[in-house]
């Protein structure tokens, strides 16, 4: 039960505060609990098809395979297909970290994973074919032709400032939750 508790003490502790602000203050306190409900909905709807295509990943992509293109001998293919998959990704980014969970428990190379969690943040297709029609070509084409190197540098500098005992641990974590 003491296990339990403290797993879950940031809901718990999150639950009684919204109590405590519907006591203060009803009507804020009747909006978070709206919003919180609404964020739970979506999550609800979003978090299943993609456990659903991890499970297919896991099954069908070997392992080989995923080192092969995106492993720590990948070089620029490994680049390169980190961004497109993470700007082709659908899904908010909350959905990224699973995938980035499978990514390592298929040993895909950490700075990869840093690519295409910054791709999945900033790239996203959707979002730049928005940005071409409302806010121009020169301005969607800037932002992206701005955005992908500096994301490929912080990813490199992550990679580099992260000590190997820590990305091994990460990799290990990563290992018993995929």
């Amino acid at each position: 039960m003491k296990k339990l508790l403290k797993r879950y003490s940031f809901f718990i502790i999150t639950i009684i505060v919204t109590i405590v602000v519907i006591l203060l203050n009803k009507s804020i306190g009747v909006k978070a609990l709206e919003i919180s409900t609404y964020s739970l909905k979506e999550m609800a709807l979003v978090i299943p098809p993609i456990f659903l295509l991890l499970g297919l990943l896991d099954v069908w992509v070997p392992r080989e395979t995923m080192i092969k293109y995106m492993g720590e001998n990948s070089g620029l293919k490994g680049i390169i297909l980190s961004i497109i998959l993470g700007s082709a990704a659908a899904g908010p980014l909350y959905g990224a970290f699973p995938v980035a969970a499978v990514f390592m428990k298929k040993g895909v190379k950490f700075s990869n994973i840093l690519i295409f969690i910054g791709a999945w943040s900033t790239t996203k297709i959707p979002m730049f074919l928005f940005e071409l029609s409302a806010l121009g070509r020169k301005f969607a084409f800037t932002r992206l032709l701005i955005d992908i190197p500096v994301i490929i540098f912080i990813a490199f500098i992550l990679n580099s400032t992260i000590s190997k005992d820590k990305k091994d641990e990460i990799y290990r974590k990563a290992e018993n939750i995929a």
